[in-house]
Parts: C-alpha cells; structure tokens; sequence
C-alpha cells in the first residue's frame, strides 16, 4: 500500500482562513479606483486537495452590485518553507503568483509584477476578525495602500 503523505503545519496553518468572511473595506484613490470610498467584501475560502491547500472565492460589492471578483488557491512549500498564493480575477490580467510567510499570526504574500508591485497582507491577530491590506508599488520601494478592510467571520 502506498503511504499518503499528509499536510505539514505549514499547510495546516491555512485553515485559519477557511471559512465565510464579510466586512467593510476602505478603497484609497489609485489607478484602478480614482475615488476611492467603501465597499463591501466576502470571501469565503475551504480546506482542499487533502489540506495541501485552500481554495477562495473574493467578492466586492458597491451600492449593491459585485464590481470585482476573484478566485485564488492557497499553498504551502514545506521545502522552502514558504506559502504561496495563485491568483486570477475579474481584471483579466494573467494569472498573479504571490509568495510569502506568517511572522506571528499574519502572513504577507508579495509579488513583483509586472506591472506592479503588490503586497498582500492579512492579520490573524484577533480571533473571528480578519484584518487585511494591499499595497502596491511601481519600484518596489515606495508603496501605497490600495484598500484596507476588516472582516468578521460569518
């Protein structure tokens, strides 16, 4: 019989973030949104693949219609001892692959671009809420918020 290999820690670390998570988050003015303002954001993330990885689905709803939407598949590397995130949204940009780590009980996941820099940030700190930001930068060196939110789990 063959031996099934199961999820590290590092993997096992993800379902912190499976689960429905609704709240309110804070557009600042950049390229994609000249005007910023508020929105609200549901994203609602499962344990798959025998938990080597976490499968979400991101909604961003204004004035009561979805205006942008993503799908994203969590995972860990034991070897590197880093996570990753493979992204695809509603921009119809080519796929996003961002890499990072938890220092605490928030994990960072960055990628170069092109055509930006982002920073993907979520905070676990407080438990049932979800803190989270996106950065971006054209240089790598001087960033800006594009949103910060605060979720509740639901």
């Amino acid at each position: 019989m063959m031996h099934m290999p199961k999820p590290a820690e590092g993997h096992r670390r993800l379902e912190a973030l499976a689960g429905t998570w609704v709240g309110e988050e804070r557009m600042y003015p950049s390229d994609w949104d000249p005007v910023g303002g508020t929105a609200i954001g549901r994203t609602t993330s499962r344990i798959a693949v025998g938990g080597f990885a976490l499968v979400t689905d991101y909604e961003q709803e204004r004035d009561g219609a979805v205006t942008f939407s993503g799908h994203g598949v969590f995972t860990f590397d034991s070897g590197k001892d880093e996570y990753s995130l493979f992204w695809l949204d509603s921009i119809g940009s080519p796929p996003e692959i961002f890499a990072g780590g938890f220092t605490g009980d928030v994990l960072t996941l960055a990628h170069a671009g092109p055509p930006m820099h982002v920073r993907l940030i979520w905070d676990l700190s407080k438990p049932g809420t979800l803190q989270s930001s996106m950065e971006m930068s054209a240089d790598g060196v001087e960033w800006k918020k594009l949103f910060d939110a605060v979720y509740e789990r639901s």
